[in-house]
């Protein structure tokens, strides 16, 4: 169920293969629970993402085909005039199809329409393939934040994007 608030539709996108980005429902719950605990070693609470399902300061949209099955999920936060990429992942079975960069679109979509100036995010030093996705949609590095992550330890590169700069050439 999602928030009484009425929230813009999401634009709608969609792979080759038909994954598509929509709200995320409480039906999808387990999924993405799941995908947490594959994608990352200190994976949030099933009780965090049902949070999320009336949070009108957030975003929370999946990737899913025909038959339901979500590949990815994305969670964004907004207040005022920044926004924050909380959580992104792709089940590792349906990545390099390119759902990572619809789910980050349609985040960067929803901030632009909520008026957002700035969006942040954290990102591994190791995870070469988010980076790149991050940098083609003009994120940039400002800070490190030493032994930010656990099992295993290791840096955090926290990114901003600008929205009030015009959009690069970066392919979508």
């Amino acid at each position: 169920m999602r928030p009484t608030v009425r929230l813009p539709p999401l634009p709608h996108r969609e792979t080759g293969d038909g994954i598509r980005v929509r709200f995320a429902t409480a039906v999808d719950i387990d999924r993405v629970v799941d995908l947490e605990a594959e994608a990352f070693s200190d994976a949030w609470t099933r009780s965090s993402f049902e949070q999320l399902l009336s949070d009108t300061r957030s975003l929370f949209a999946v990737a899913c085909g025909d038959d339901g099955l979500v590949h990815g999920y994305v969670v964004a936060w907004y207040v005022a005039d920044e926004g924050e990429i909380a959580n992104l992942a792709v089940a590792s079975t349906s990545r390099r199809r390119g759902i990572g960069g619809m789910l980050l679109d349609t985040a960067l979509d929803a901030a632009r329409t909520r008026n957002t100036a700035s969006v942040y995010l954290e990102v591994r030093d190791s995870n070469e393939s988010a980076r790149s996705l991050y940098a083609s949609r003009g994120f940039e590095q400002v800070m490190r934040r030493r032994r930010y992550y656990r099992a295993p330890t290791e840096d955090a590169l926290v990114l901003k994007l600008d929205l009030r700069q015009p959009p690069t050439d970066a392919p979508r």
